[in-house]
């Protein structure tokens, strides 16, 4: 009797330890889930474009989880309507900064004016760099063609030396689209984009988002390749610059293009990346940067959700990948 009696209360502990175990494993699962779930996004707002730049309608579309919903198509012409395009290029080694466009290089913001045309052996220790003739004339593209020809990638020899400055009047007929989804869908799963600060990761489009005046904000600019090339193709002051297929896209935020500041004086929102979560400015009103951001520049608080800060202008990059899902 005894010996029964001992093992009906082994059954019973052993019992009640597995009860015990499963409930605390639901209620640690339970937990993860609400965990994950209370993480919020704001939705696109429309009002939030520049509509003279855009064109925005509501279509059907398939997101990179597999799930299905409604994105913005964005149509746009790849042309800001609310600041100028360039100057690029000086014309002289005596211009002042106003006459060109910026520099992005290892952190910094270089003017793109004469001296720094003059100076470009002293900066990457080459004596080859010499772009202007012995008047001080600072060698620039003039043609549709010689801006074709500069940006490929395989640039020949002719072009050594030039300043390349691709003009707004080579893309009139540019139009670009962009599916973002209207409510954002975050994943358990970052998704790193394949080239800058984030990659190498796996099959994000290259593209980060698109600013509110319409204009992409593109992938790290090929700077290494360029000036291994002997060219220089500056961004102008608003961080962009044009190519004839893609239009004029932006490498750096610089401040320039329309934002919508925050009644508590975060940072300015001023775009939305590929997966409808915005991307707000590097500082907040009082020049703050935040401290607590993840590995692809975002982090949460309790009126925005879940949202990005771009980089510093310097970097030639804006985020490092998408906590969302995008459209396919």
């Amino acid at each position: 009797m005894k010996i029964k009696l001992f093992r009906i209360q082994m059954l019973a502990a052993v019992l009640i330890l597995s009860l015990t175990f499963c409930c605390t494993s639901c209620s640690s699962d339970d937990k993860s889930d609400t965990q994950a779930s209370t993480e919020t996004t704001q939705d696109v707002a429309l009002s939030n474009f520049v509509t003279d730049a855009v064109t925005i309608t509501i279509v059907p579309c398939t997101l990179s989880d597999g799930s299905s919903t409604n994105c913005y198509e964005i149509v746009t012409s790849s042309t800001p309507t609310d600041h100028q395009m360039g100057p690029w290029c000086p014309t002289s080694i005596t211009d002042d900064a106003s006459a060109g466009g910026i520099w992005l290089e290892n952190g910094e913001v270089y003017d793109v004016d004469g001296a720094f045309i003059q100076n470009m052996a002293t900066l990457y220790n080459d004596s080859n760099w010499l772009m202007y003739n012995d008047q001080g004339e600072v060698y620039v593209t003039k043609t549709e063609e010689d801006c074709l020809n500069a940006a490929n990638p395989n640039v020949g020899e002719e072009y050594e030396n030039f300043c390349v400055e691709c003009l707004p009047s080579y893309i009139t007929d540019v139009s670009q689209s962009y599916l973002i989804p209207i409510k954002p869908v975050l994943q358990n799963t970052a998704t790193l984009f394949s080239t800058g600060p984030g990659g190498p990761g796996n099959s994000a489009p290259s593209t980060r988002g698109i600013a509110l005046n319409g204009i992409e904000f593109s992938a790290p600019a090929p700077t290494d390749n360029i000036l291994d090339a002997y060219t220089l193709a500056p961004f102008d002051d608003a961080g962009g610059h044009i190519n004839a297929h893609q239009g004029y896209h932006y490498h750096a935020a610089t401040g320039f293009s329309t934002k919508v500041n925050q009644s508590d004086g975060h940072a300015a929102l001023i775009g939305y990346a590929l997966d409808g979560i915005g991307i707000y400015e590097l500082e907040d009103g009082d020049g703050n940067t935040a401290t607590d951001l993840d590995d692809l520049r975002g982090h949460s608080d309790t009126v925005r959700g879940y949202h990005y800060h771009v980089d510093a202008a310097g970097s030639n990059n804006f985020i490092n990948g998408l906590k969302g899902a995008y459209a396919i």
